[in-house]
């Protein structure tokens, strides 16, 4: 089977999407479809003394319903990145592994970045290579797909010749399976359990940006993540439907 996996440009992304980006073969960076106000594409958390809180990349928001995530631009350049690595460096600091990573992160928001999914993917790329995530990569925006939701990512995976597919958990609210199947393509939803790992600041927080897994855990965090999950290794055809 080629296992192929896809999501939009998210910031600063969450854990189960690495754990399904390492079940694929191929990954395809959904940057066309229509960028969504006050959801991932912009924010995420991280974790505080406080506990967690938003950091959030100001967007041109008028006309968000029309404009797809590729288009996306970011205002306040210089405000947005001083205040991002000052809360990462505040938050941080103390971690085990911070030095680790402080450096790739100090130059990211030293550079003035224009377009969102311009800078998602590159935090993106550098999440998977620290990871040691190695599939094959393609940009929605350079393929020629077409159709809705559940018909769109089918017309991809014709496209790029996948015989199987992995949706995230909110598949199971668009995904037309018995279509898939028709076509040839198999598919498996994910379903991720969130593992536990050191913190700082007490009580443990699930659903954070990776970069609070990177921080506190480093090269263990691959690990880490697919711990108590299906692996690569476990997938096969009878996992698919």
């Amino acid at each position: 089977m080629m296992i192929l996996t896809a999501h939009q440009p998210v910031y600063l992304p969450w854990l189960g999407l690495f754990h399904k980006i390492a079940l694929a073969d191929a990954f395809c960076y959904f940057d066309d479809v229509q960028y969504q106000n006050k959801d991932f594409n912009n924010r995420n958390r991280i974790k505080g003394p406080n506990g967690p809180f938003w950091l959030t990349v100001p967007v041109k928001s008028k006309g968000h319903y029309q404009i797809k995530v590729k288009d996306a631009e970011i205002i306040d350049n210089d405000a947005w990145r001083k205040k991002h690595w000052k809360s990462i460096l505040s938050c941080y600091r103390q971690a085990p592994f911070f030095s680790r990573y402080a450096d790739y992160f100090e130059n990211v928001y030293q550079q003035d970045w224009q377009r969102l999914s311009d800078l998602n993917e590159h935090l993106l790329k550098y999440f998977l290579q620290e990871l040691g995530i190695r599939v094959t990569y393609f940009k929605m925006s350079e393929l020629k797909i077409e159709g809705h939701k559940s018909d769109l990512v089918l017309d991809m995976c014709l496209n790029l010749n996948a015989s199987a597919y992995i949706f995230g958990a909110l598949g199971r609210d668009y995904a037309d399976i018995p279509n898939f199947k028709t076509n040839g393509v198999r598919t498996y939803i994910q379903d991720y359990r969130h593992p536990e790992y050191p913190q700082l600041f007490e009580k443990f927080e699930s659903h954070l940006s990776i970069i609070d897994l990177f921080f506190n855990c480093g090269p263990d965090s691959l690990d880490i993540l697919m711990s108590g999950n299906i692996t690569r290794d476990q997938l096969n055809p009878q996992t698919f439907r």
